[in-house]
Parts: structure tokens; C-alpha cells; sequence
């Protein structure tokens, strides 16, 4: 297993989720939702928000107005539209779920950790273990 790779297919998949919450607090522009993506350390590069915001977009998840600059031309900024809404409603059951699941995973697997004199603790013998029956 490529460590590497699975840590950065864990963050591809949710940077939709962390893009349309960003989005739902209010009308925000490009670079804001980069400086806040890279901040929380999810690492993303313009080459791949612009084309993700499209998508986006093109789903009907988002909207975006144009709005005049006083220091050079006029800005792109995001909104969710009534679909961004529920679709962000549904991600967010979503996650609370697997979130959910994930952590219950991790705390048992955490609690058969042997400590650090070697025996395990609360692991049922295994029959099949052959070293367990001598």
C-alpha cells in the first residue's frame, strides 16, 4: 500500500464536502476558499479548484455572480443554490456517519493494542492458534 497515495485520495474525497461548506456560509471567492483549504491542511492548488467549481457549477450544486473590483477586474464569487443546500444536508449525514463508524473502528482497535509489557488485553484466544492450545 502507497501510504502516500491513500493519504491523498482520503483528502480528494472530501474537498467537494469542505468546498460546498465553505461556499455555505455566504457568497466567498476563489482564493478565499484556497487560503482556507490550505490553512486547515487540506492541500489544494488552483489547478484543481477551478475545474471542481465548474463541476460543481455545471451540477447545479452552485452559482457564482460577478462582482466589481476597485483594484482590478471584477471577482468571480460562489453561492450554493437551493441543490448545493440538500446535497450538503445529505454529505453532512454522510459524514457524521462514516465519521461515526470510523471512529467506533479505531477505539477497538485501540483498546486490543498490546501495552507495553507485551500481553494483549481483552483478546479472546484464537482455536486456531496453535501456540494458544500447547
Amino acid at each position: 500500500m502507497n501510504i502516500e497515495n491513500a493519504q491523498v485520495q482520503m483528502r480528494k474525497g472530501i474537498l467537494e464536502f469542505c468546498i460546498l461548506h465553505i461556499i455555505s456560509r455566504g457568497e466567498v471567492y476563489a482564493s478565499d476558499m484556497l487560503d482556507e483549504l490550505t490553512s486547515a491542511r487540506i492541500m489544494v492548488v488552483e489547478g484543481t479548484l477551478y475545474p471542481l467549481l465548474t463541476r460543481l457549477k455545471n451540477a447545479g450544486l452552485l452559482d457564482y455572480k460577478w462582482v466589481e473590483s476597485t483594484s482590478g477586474p471584477p471577482r468571480k464569487y460562489y453561492l450554493l443554490t437551493d441543490l448545493g443546500r440538500s446535497s450538503l444536508d445529505a454529505l453532512n449525514e454522510t459524514w457524521q456517519e462514516l465519521s461515526d463508524s470510523v471512529n467506533h473502528i479505531i477505539g477497538r482497535t485501540e483498546q486490543h493494542r498490546k501495552p507495553a509489557n507485551g500481553v494483549t488485553a481483552d483478546v479472546p484466544n484464537n482455536p486456531t492458534d496453535s501456540s494458544a492450545n500447547a
